[in-house]
């Protein structure tokens, strides 16, 4: 019964249509990293990130900055093996190896935005220790929200209803 509830609900598409849809989400993520990107490169060119900032958390931004880029890395990488590997075809390979690429460069991206947020924090609150508990709670909120809701069975039995 579980079989037939599941196989009615969940309709696999053709694996044209899969690639698609995969290169769809990264130029869908895309854009929103590159703009985090071009705000964290423009904050060094302003002065108060030098006269704010201490030695230490111009590293941790230059650190958020670096995970940031690696996450653009990843997010553009498929569309790039696809332009040179696959030009003409789709294979269960690519697909594989794109969706792979996509999730990974979250977490570069949940490691950037959560050192820039508790960089933020601190100045806005003058406290290490206040930047760093929101930092943490942002972190696990996504964290929770990325890895962990996609995985709730209880949520997907929801969902095939």
């Amino acid at each position: 019964m579980t079989a037939t509830r599941n196989s009615a609900t969940k309709d696999s598409e053709p694996l044209s249509s899969t690639v698609d849809h995969l290169l769809e989400e990264c130029r869908m993520v895309l854009p929103g990293i590159q703009a985090l990107f071009g705000f964290q490169l423009i904050a060094v060119f302003n002065q108060p990130f030098w006269d704010k900032f201490t030695d230490t958390q111009r590293v941790i931004h230059f650190m958020a900055l670096s995970v940031i880029a690696v996450a653009i890395a990843l997010v553009m990488t498929p569309a790039a093996y696809h332009r040179q590997a696959e030009r003409e075809t789709v294979s269960h390979g690519f697909v594989r190896l794109a969706s792979r690429l996509l999730l990974w460069s979250m977490f570069p991206l949940l490691t950037g935005i959560c050192l820039d947020f508790y960089l933020i924090a601190s100045l806005i609150f003058k406290s290490t220790e206040v930047g760093v508990a929101l930092a943490a709670l942002l972190s696990l909120t996504f964290f929770v929200l990325w890895f962990v809701l996609p995985r709730t069975t209880a949520l997907q039995d929801y969902l095939r209803r």
